[in-house]
């Protein structure tokens, strides 16, 4: 993390910035989509989102390692660890972990409820015995504290124009559709760790069971049944993205091209399961990196003219449900800036 980012936040203490630099290198290294985002947001508050998600990032690598020395017992044992040093650090407000450190610190800064904190642990637990969900509501249950406490922990971030629980609900939706993505995505690695998350019922009405999911991946083979079931997850999918969407606006508008282009990013990745024809089984889907560096390019114009039009009138507020003026299509050199990141 940038000396700059870490003064903007007015963090000093030497210990404390480095466990910040450490939660940027985690996001960094494993969640590309989202980071790339990140830069978009004014630099005082990245250091905070940086924390929240290196945070989540280490509690799911507890639960996802493949490692063969990593069994079940010893999962259960390491995120037990975190859980209770999460514990002690939200209440002292610091921790010899980096991680919890940092959240720690970030939670104090911007009075985020330690509920959603405590949720995602329980929803990191229940990863580690429950390997399938009979329904789509039982996955809405299992994603609240995996997905949703995600997108309340950022709105005290990311600042509202309009009193926060009426904002709450989209950003706990979006949170959700990120994480529907993911899934999507990530079909073939998660059965290798011997979970489901798309719903069984839904499998059902294509005729697809585990076995056949099984079967798909081991032999390579393709099926129809599968395609067609994926491609009904997709649509479930998009219609999340649709109901989350608006309350961007809602939000401060220096942090809305943030989260739209993460809403776009995120979203390419159904682009590019559709594209490759439902192929997750077997392959993964990802976002072509030119692509993503156009995205960004865009949402680096957007965050020049909320910016402009910020210093323009002070202290002034759109009313909520405002369109922002549109944006500039990007530069080349935009694009160029952006592709070294993406």
């Amino acid at each position: 993390m940038s000396d700059r980012e870490l003064d903007a936040a007015g963090i000093t203490d030497p210990a404390l910035r480095a466990a910040y630099r450490h939660c940027r290198a985690l996001n960094a290294r494993h969640g590309k989509t989202y980071f790339l985002a990140t830069r978009l947001l004014p630099v005082e508050h990245r250091p905070a989102v940086h924390a929240l998600y290196g945070f989540a990032r280490w509690a799911d690598d507890i639960v996802d390692s493949l490692d063969p020395g990593a069994g079940a017992d010893a999962r259960v044992r390491a995120l037990t660890r975190l859980q209770d040093e999460l514990g002690r650090g939200l209440r002292r407000g610091e921790s010899r972990e980096p991680v919890v450190r940092a959240l720690a610190d970030t939670a104090r800064r911007y009075a985020i409820d330690h509920a959603h904190f405590r949720d995602f642990m329980t929803a990191m637990r229940s990863d580690l015995v429950v390997t399938a969900y009979p329904t789509y509501a039982d996955l809405r249950a299992y994603m609240h504290g995996s997905a949703a406490v995600i997108g309340l922990e950022m709105l005290p971030v990311l600042g509202t124009v309009v009193p926060r629980q009426e904002a709450a609900p989209y950003a706990a939706a979006l949170g959700v559709a990120f994480q529907l993505s993911n899934f999507l995505r990530d079909v073939g690695e998660d059965l290798d760790r011997g979970r489901v998350y798309l719903p069984a019922d839904l499998l059902a009405g294509h005729g697809v069971d585990r076995e056949l999911l099984v079967w798909s991946r081991a032999t390579g083979h393709r099926d129809r049944r599968i395609t067609a079931a994926l491609a009904e997850f997709e649509a479930l999918t998009r219609g999340v993205y649709r109901s989350a969407v608006p309350g961007i606006e809602l939000l401060e508008p220096v942090a809305r091209p943030c989260i739209r282009t993460a809403a776009v990013l995120y979203g390419g990745i159904l682009d590019a399961v559709a594209r490759d024809g439902y192929a997750v089984l077997h392959r993964r889907s990802v976002v072509p990196r030119r692509r993503r560096a156009v995205v960004a390019a865009d949402g680096l114009v957007r965050v020049a003219a909320a910016r402009l039009r910020a210093r323009t009138a002070p202290g002034h507020r759109p009313p909520a449900g405002a369109r922002p003026l549109p944006a500039a299509a990007p530069s080349p050199a935009a694009v160029r800036s952006a592709e070294e990141v993406a």
